[in-house]
Order: C-alpha cells, then sequence, then structure tokens
C-alpha cells in the first residue's frame, strides 16, 4: 500500500509538470515585500540594510513539518539541532539558543534561564496558527536588547479579521511519526470587534529511523535495547525493530484566543493569550547515554512543557504631536519546565522543577518626514525564578530532600530594560538609502544560593549589573530600485549573562563533566560585517548573496573549572570532573549564503541556496579550537511545478560531514552521539504533491525521505525520520 501512495504522488507530480499549462504569476519584487520585525514598525524589504528572511503563509501552510522547528529546517536556510523528538534548536549565523532571539507576536520570549546549549522552546509555539514568520539574520540588539547575537526569529500568528466569519480546520497524519494531529480556528468579526479561537493537538507515536546506512556506519543509530519495568524490576530488553527509536513520543496542545477592537481603522487594541503543554517528553538521546558498558538511565525526560502569555497592544497612527504612529504594549508570561532522571535499577527519581514568571513593557513612536523615519522606543523586562529540586521513591511514594537544584533554590530574579533609536535617511530617494541606530541597556541579576551544603560553594549569592551600549549602520544601494540591491551593514550585539550562564548545576556531555556556577561572568559582545546582495534578472532568474564576518568578544565558553581548588568531585557517586561558562574566548566566525531561483517558464521553477559557516576561537595559551554551534555545509535545491489547482515539489535537504577535528570539544556539539569520525555527510529527497480541490478544499500528499536514508543532523542525539508518508486535508468555511 505505501509504496502505491509513494507512485500516485511521484506519478501525479510529473504528470502535471509535463501537461502543464501556461498560467499568471506574481510579478512583484521581493524586495518590495513588507517587513516588521527589523523596525517593529512595517517597512519595505529594500530599505533594510540587514539580511531577513521571510515565510510567508503560503510556505507555511505548504510545509508539512511536525512542529515550527521543522517548518524552520525545510526551509533550508535555517539549521536545526534536536536531543529528541520534541524539540528543535535553530542556528543563526553560528549562534543557537540563548544567543537566537525568539519573539512571538512582537513579545519576547527568551528569559532568564534560556540555555546557551541546545533549547527547544520554538516547539511551543503552533505552526498551524502561524501565519508569518520573519528572520533577521544577525545582531538585532539595537532594536531588542541583549540575546540577539545570531539574529531574532519573529513568529507572527494569524490576526482577528474584521466582518468576517470563517472557520479552518486540517489534520494531518505522518508515517514515520505515527503522527496525527488535528487543528481548528474559528474567527467571529463585525464592524469593530473581531475574535480568533484556534486549538491544536498532536499526537506521536516513536520515530521510526531509516534503514539504509552506509556499510561503514553499519549499527549507527540503532536501538538495539532499551530499559522497562517487569514486574517492578527494571530490566533491559530488546527492541523488536532496531530502527524505531524506542521512547520518543509525547504529544502536545496548544491554544490561542485574540480579541480585537478597532474603533476606526486608525487605532486598534488587541488582546492576546496563547497557552501551550505537553505531556513529559523523553530526552531520547540521554537513554542512550551508556555507562561500564550498560544502558545508565531507566528514566530521562521533560515533565510537561508549559507556556502561557497574555499581551495586551496598542497601536495609533492618529496621535498628536511629533510623531506620526504608536505602538505600546504589555505581557506576562509563565513558563515551567522539569527534568526527571532516575537511573538503572535505582528507586529513587530525581525532580527538578522550574517556575519563571515574566512581566514587559513596551512603547515605540515613529515619525515619517520627506527623507527621514525617526522611530524611538523603549522597553523592560522583569524576571522571577523558583527552583525546586526532591527525591522520589518509585516503590514507596516517597518525597525526600537532599538533591541539587539546577538553579539557586533562593529568591532569583533578573531584569532588562533600555531606551532606543532607529533611523532611516533616504539620501537618494529610491537610490541610496541609510539605517543607522543606538541602544542603551541595562540588565540586573540577583541569584540567592540557601543551600550550599552538597556542592560546597564559596559563595551564597552571585549579583550583577551591567550598562550596555549596542548599534547599527547599514547604506543601501538600489541600482534599480525594483530588481537589485546592494547592501552593507555593520551592527553590534551583547548578551548579558542570565541565571542559566551563571549559576546552575548541571551534568553535562553525558556525564563527562559537571557544570558548576561561576558569578565572575561578563556580558558578550559581537562586530558583524555583512554585504548582502541581490539581483532579479527579468521575471525569470533571482539571485542572492549574503557574506558575513563577525568578531566576538568575551565569548561565554564552557571550559574546565575548579571548585574549592579541585578540577573533579564526587558527583552522583562517581568522580566528575568541573566545568564551567568562563568569558575566555576572543573568537571570530564568517560564512556565505547564497541561492537562486530560476523560472524558465511560468509553471516551473528550479531553486537552490547552500549556506557555510566557520568558527574558532583563541584560548589563553593562544591555540584555536573550534565554537561550538557551528554547522557543516547545509541547503537545499528542489524544482516545482504548477497546473490550475495542482503543485508539485520535488527537493533535496542535506548537510556536509562534520570532522572531528571541527568539532568543540567541552560544548554542546554532542561528540559522543555523533560516529567516530564525527557526523557523516547525508542527503535526502522529498516530494510533496498540493491539491486545490475547491476554495474550501485542499488536499496535500508528501513522501520524505523516500529512499529511506539513515541519518543524523550534526550536534543531535536521535536520528532523522526515514520513509514518511504524510496526508494532510485542509477546508475553510
Amino acid at each position: 500500500m505505501k509504496y502505491f501512495i509513494l507512485v500516485l504522488i511521484l506519478s501525479g507530480g510529473f504528470w502535471f509538470s509535463a501537461y502543464a499549462r501556461q498560467i499568471p504569476v506574481d510579478s512583484t519584487s521581493l524586495l518590495e515585500e513588507v517587513i516588521v520585525t527589523a523596525n517593529k514598525f512595517p517597512e519595505r524589504r529594500k530599505f533594510i540594510a540587514q539580511p531577513t528572511l521571510v515565510l510567508a503563509k503560503k510556505e507555511i501552510d505548504g510545509s508539512l513539518s511536525n512542529n515550527t522547528a521543522g517548518l524552520l529546517e525545510h526551509s533550508g536556510k535555517v539549521f536545526v539541532q534536536r536531543s529528541q523528538l520534541g524539540g528543535g534548536s535553530p542556528v543563526i549565523k553560528g549562534f543557537e539558543a540563548s544567543r537566537i532571539l525568539l519573539v512571538v507576536d512582537g513579545v519576547r520570549l527568551n528569559n532568564a534561564i534560556y540555555r546557551t546549549g541546545h533549547l527547544q522552546n520554538v516547539i511551543t509555539i503552533d505552526d498551524d496558527i502561524l501565519e508569518r514568520v520573519e528572520v533577521l539574520s544577525g545582531p538585532a540588539s539595537t532594536m531588542y536588547g541583549s540575546d540577539a547575537l545570531g539574529g531574532v526569529i519573529h513568529l507572527q500568528t494569524k490576526e482577528p479579521m474584521l466582518e468576517k466569519i470563517q472557520t479552518n480546520v486540517s489534520s494531518r497524519y505522518s508515517s514515520a511519526f505515527n503522527e496525527c494531529t488535528g487543528h481548528a480556528d474559528l474567527n467571529i468579526g463585525t464592524r469593530h470587534f473581531a475574535s480568533l479561537t484556534s486549538l491544536s493537538f498532536s499526537r506521536y507515536g516513536n520515530l521510526r529511523q531509516g534503514s539504509q546506512r552506509r556499510a561503514k556506519y553499519a549499527e549507527f543509530g540503532k536501538r538495539k535495547e532499551y530499559i522497562t519495568q517487569i514486574s517492578r524490576i527494571d530490566s533491559i530488553v530488546q527492541n523488536d525493530n532496531e530502527n524505531v527509536q524506542k521512547y520518543s513520543n509525547y504529544q502536545q496542545y496548544d491554544l490561542l484566543q485574540k480579541f480585537l477592537w478597532q474603533k476606526s481603522p486608525a487605532q486598534s487594541h488587541e488582546l492576546n493569550w496563547q497557552y501551550s503543554n505537553s505531556s513529559d517528553i523523553p530526552r531520547y538521546d540521554r537513554l542512550t547515554d551508556t555507562r561500564n558498558g550498560a544502558l545508565r538511565w531507566a528514566e530521562w525526560y521533560y515533565g510537561p512543557q508549559e507556556r502561557l502569555m497574555a499581551s495586551y497592544n496598542f497601536q495609533s497612527k492618529e496621535i498628536k504631536g511629533f510623531f506620526d504612529q504608536l505602538k505600546a504594549g504589555a505581557s506576562y508570561q509563565h513558563i515551567e519546565e522539569s527534568r526527571m532522571q532516575r537511573a538503572y535499577r535505582r528507586s529513587l527519581r530525581e525532580h527538578r522543577i522550574e517556575r519563571v514568571d515574566v512581566w514587559a513593557l513596551h512603547l515605540d513612536l515613529r515619525k515619517s518626514m520627506a527623507k527621514h523615519d525617526l522611530h524611538v522606543g523603549a522597553d523592560a523586562q522583569f524576571n522571577k525564578l523558583r527552583s525546586l529540586a526532591f527525591n522520589y521513591d518509585i516503590h514507596s511514594g516517597i518525597k525526600t530532600s537532599g538533591l541539587v537544584t539546577r538553579y539557586p533554590d533562593g529568591k532569583n530574579s533578573m531584569s532588562y530594560s533600555g531606551i532606543y533609536a532607529q533611523h532611516t535617511f533616504r539620501i537618494i530617494p529610491g537610490k541610496l538609502i541609510l539605517n543607522d541606530g543606538l541602544r542603551l541597556n541595562y540588565v540586573g541579576l540577583d541569584a540567592n544560593f540557601n543551600d550550599t551544603a552538597l556542592l560546597h560553594l564559596p559563595f551564597t549569592k552571585a549579583t550583577q549589573r551591567h550598562l550596555a551600549y549596542s548599534l547599527n549602520a547599514g547604506l543601501i544601494f538600489l541600482p534599480n530600485a525594483n530588481s537589485s540591491r546592494i547592501a552593507l551593514n555593520v551592527s553590534t550585539g551583547f548578551r548579558a549573562p542570565n541565571i542559566d550562564d551563571l549559576a546552575k548545576v548541571f551534568e553535562s556531555a553525558g556525564g563527562v563533566q559537571l557544570v558548576v556556577p561561576n558569578r565572575e561572568l561578563k556580558p558578550e559582545h559581537t562586530w558583524q560585517f555583512d554585504l548582502d546582495c541581490s539581483k532579479r534578472l527579468g521575471k525569470w532568474l533571482e539571485l542572492e548573496a549574503n557574506a558575513f564576518y563577525t568578531l566576538f568578544r568575551d565569548a561565554v565558553v564552557l571550559d574546565r573549572f575548579h571548585l574549592n581548588g579541585a578540577a573533579s568531585v564526587l558527583y552522583d557517586g562517581q568522580l566528575t570532573p568541573v566545568a564551567a561558562n568562563q568569558n575566555k574566548a576572543r573568537a571570530w566566525l564568517y560564512g556565505l549564503q547564497t541561492g537562486f531561483s530560476l523560472r524558465p517558464v511560468t509553471y516551473l521553477s528550479l531553486y537552490s541556496h547552500i549556506t557555510y559557516t566557520h568558527g574558532r576561537y583563541k584560548q589563553e595559551d593562544k591555540s584555536t579550537v573550534p565554537m561550538d554551534h557551528i554547522p557543516p555545509v547545509f541547503g537545499k535545491t528542489g524544482l516545482t511545478a504548477r497546473y490550475k489547482g495542482m503543485e508539485a515539489e520535488m527537493y533535496v535537504l542535506y548537510n556536509g560531514s562534520k570532522k572531528l577535528k571541527d568539532y568543540n570539544p567541552y560544548g554542546e556539539d554532542n561528540l559522543q552521539y555523533a560516529t567516530a569520525d564525527g557526523m557523516p555527510a547525508w542527503h535526502i529527497l522529498n516530494c510533496t504533491t498540493r491539491f486545490i480541490i475547491s476554495k474550501q478544499y485542499t488536499l496535500q500528499l508528501a513522501v520524505e525521505n523516500i529512499l529511506d536514508k539513515n541519518y543524523r543532523v550534526f550536534a543531535s542525539g536521535i536520528s532523522g525520520a526515514g520513509r514518511n508518508f504524510i496526508i494532510k486535508a485542509r477546508a475553510s468555511f
């Protein structure tokens, strides 16, 4: 049956590409596209110096990825790491996790415990309710403050629509995940008031990896055995199917409610409420860890990943005084994360629970003149963290103390505040444009350790106070306003150490080292130089290229450390080397992203893009070490065809190899989950077909990894999906 579906999809795609007829296409230049993220007010793309990736509604609907991280990955322009099926950590220009800023509907998601390792929070945003994704590449600290070293990922959900009643429903099934996803949203709009309600639910089974391996790596990734309880005793049993990654399954549901009040077209009030929660999510890579030749963990999972957000936003284009436009808002977020782990044949399960509350305010004002646009603003965010830990006996049900919390167990808080200005100067209108901006930012942190008896820390409090500035300047030349652009951009970024950087206790690298607090950390700073070029030749060929070079100063890196004069401590019954985050590195990164889109006829197009990144840092002894989080060469090449109500796409996603010499020896590259040679190169072939049956109904069919290749993305601890059959149906009323 599955091969029949494969033949049907492939033949459907080739049939209509062979018999297609010329149809009208949108000839609007991408340079005319409107971008919100860069300046927080709508601005045409050609007037923004920083390179920006946009995933519009059409691309989002066309993607059949299993979550928002997969949506970014399938663009072929964003690298994504995974430690488990319920996750996905984007990488932009060699920066990952807390060095990338996540924004949802204008609200900053990064908080005091966003880590520098691998971060899975992007999956808490429902991809089925997304209207648009903008990825601002490179430092964006002038507009957004701390953390935006690699860039900003702005996820924008659908907006309520006035004077319209509409219902959208969809359902998706994918075979490799044994996934079932359902989504429904309802818009009710009158003349001045609109309501948008959305609900999504997903259930994922254990992920089946590809079966076709290289002879040299015939055993790589196989899940030969796992731990289960037999008569309440942990037992190691053989896996019936070595390609099924046992204990990767999870569930998730997402809710959204928006209310819009618009008395006049010039003013609007919006309330935005979002809630995301999951089942327990097994940490698959840790469940494959071994100690003394046997599986180490009977249980290792994240507890339900809960995200609650409530925000109010006011916009006005009718304000008195100097400025023309105003945006103001407030938001509250509650985030709960937990980690549970239990070693083989032990009855005590360790529970570590983190609860973060975040309050934020922002105000933005804009003035437009003949040749100038001026934008000034201010924002502030306050984080409060509570960290808990206890042991739970799975047989007696008794809770006991005596477990080290991941973060300080006292009162913990962190605050950000800043004022900023952004300016656009049309030196020669339509030809030469200057972007420039400046920000002054203040960051404060207080962490308190109530109990230091277990680790014997030499301090009980960590305090940070930092005043930082950032700036950007970009010059844009438009030889032809609708088809060509050259932009040179210089920008700075900073990231203040958060509580995760400075004060966590964490067993890293599969038990190889213990990360301990270091209260001497300072902010990281970057200078980045970008050259971004694009050229459109007629209506049939578009070329683009972006080259960058980044100077990274006071970079926080994980390295060997001493606690109370000792290089190793007794932890979990074993003498474990100590490591800590430290400002040790003077680093540099550079890279190139380039691509083209060719449309020889209006119904057929060919595209390709590829990204290369290189990063090194210099140690105190002057030796150079590869930076972690630097992806190998990666990209996407595809062919699309359209015929009336049908569309088909066949494409290849690929990664180059990551050799041992390019791995960071101390950081988060996860060499223990790679082969003895590093991570091999891979490519997978995918095909999707979309049938627009009517205005109300759409059917999508796809086969991913058609050749059932076995592969694993660099730094990941779980293998990619094998041959995956997907079907998705949509209806709108």
